[in-house]
């Protein structure tokens, strides 16, 4: 299959778990075509069976440039549509305080992939996220916007190391799951 990796990334995590997938599509004997989203318009999907798309999270959302590749979509298109993305909050399986901090600052992230396909008649075939390092920026938000900060000593550090290799592999058998789908 002709498969194309498209992403929007800011601090390079989410160009990392792009390549991942790319490779791991390779890997299994596909076509495969790691894109920047300035290097993709919405028109040029439908030269592919299966598009994977990813971005960083941007007030619980995908950020604009995907976000723009995807409204372009045509309707109908017979593409196979899959998402991911990074982001600097919790993982939603950690606990209550966690999942409802991922609600908040990622949570519209998969609804839009949803959105997307139900609205335009596409087959979305899954969803990946994990979290990535944040800049500077998102770091002072979460340090500004947190309450009780002091429970998060330990997030700042942890969070530097994301995407780590476990979210790699992760990442990697997304694609494998996915592709089985096709």
């Amino acid at each position: 299959m002709k498969i194309l990796v498209g992403y929007f990334s800011e601090t390079g995590n989410t160009k990392r778990v792009a390549e991942a997938i790319g490779e791991e599509a390779k890997a299994a004997g596909h076509d495969v075509h790691i894109k920047a989203a300035g290097e993709i318009t919405a028109s040029q999907l439908d030269e592919y069976a299966v598009v994977f798309l990813g971005s960083t999270c941007h007030s619980a959302d995908v950020a604009a440039p995907l976000k723009s590749i995807l409204d372009g979509i045509p309707e109908g298109s017979k593409l196979k549509l899959a998402g991911f993305v990074t982001h600097s909050t919790t993982m939603p399986e950690d606990g209550e305080m966690q999942k409802d901090m991922y609600e908040r600052w990622a949570g519209r992230c998969p609804v839009t992939f949803e959105t997307v396909g139900k609205e335009k008649g596409i087959d979305f075939i899954g969803f990946f996220h994990c979290q990535g390092a944040p800049s500077p920026q998102i770091e002072d938000f979460i340090r500004n916007n947190v309450p009780n900060i002091a429970q998060w000593d330990g997030y700042f550090e942890d969070v530097h190391r994301h995407p780590t290799p476990e979210d790699i592999e992760a990442a990697r058998q997304f694609t494998r799951d996915t592709l089985e789908k096709c």
